[in-house]
């Protein structure tokens, strides 16, 4: 494992698109399969670049696995604008017609826990041929023990029902408020309390 720069920007951005184009998020912002081929890639790259300038990506060695990560302040109006800004961004970079695009970041958004300093976990992807290997465990362990040493909790949205219970074993906890994407699947915004 090591930390992503600029220079693996395109092949994190790809990785993510590889894994996540049957997720069923990506299948509601963009429904049809030929559309989400030619934009998903795009829409994914946002998030890469705001983990680059903001955070950091850590990124397995052989490209397999990647978790982007940004570390919220506690209540931070600066942060709020970024968060404010990125919807908006996504849209006009991958899909301008495309409400969706911008509606599922500002939904999560606004369950977005802003009380106490935390890890967000803003995606994780592990190449599908490598899924069920333990690589995104293995991936997210050093920020998590970090966490726990720090005292300090994290956040996610899982994006599927087997993502979720994934989570769950790693200590995350369903915050009891789904987000509903309108005729859509819901997400699930998850908060792990440090361990002792």
């Amino acid at each position: 494992m090591r930390q992503a720069d600029q220079s693996d920007r395109d092949a994190v951005a790809r990785l993510l698109d590889e894994s996540f184009r049957t997720d069923p998020v990506s299948c509601w912002v963009f429904p049809d399969p030929e559309h989400r081929a030619a934009v998903h890639g795009k829409f994914l790259g946002v998030f890469v670049d705001v983990a680059l300038e903001e955070g950091r990506i850590d990124y397995a060695a052989d490209g397999s696995a990647a978790a982007l990560w940004l570390r919220i302040p506690a209540g931070d109006p600066e942060g709020e604008a970024v968060k404010d800004e990125v919807p908006a961004r996504m849209r006009a970079v991958a899909d301008p017609d495309n409400e969706r695009c911008e509606l599922v970041g500002r939904l999560t958004g606004a369950v977005h826990p802003t009380a106490e300093e935390h890890e967000y976990l803003l995606m994780i992807a592990v190449a599908p041929d490598r899924q069920g290997q333990g690589l995104g465990s293995e991936l997210m362990r050093p920020v998590l023990e970090r966490c726990d040493r720090e005292g300090v909790p994290a956040y996610l949205e899982a994006s599927s029902g087997r993502s979720k219970e994934l989570y769950e074993r790693l200590g995350w906890e369903f915050t009891g408020e789904a987000v509903r994407l309108p005729e859509g699947p819901l997400m699930w915004p998850m908060w792990r309390k440090p361990r002792g």
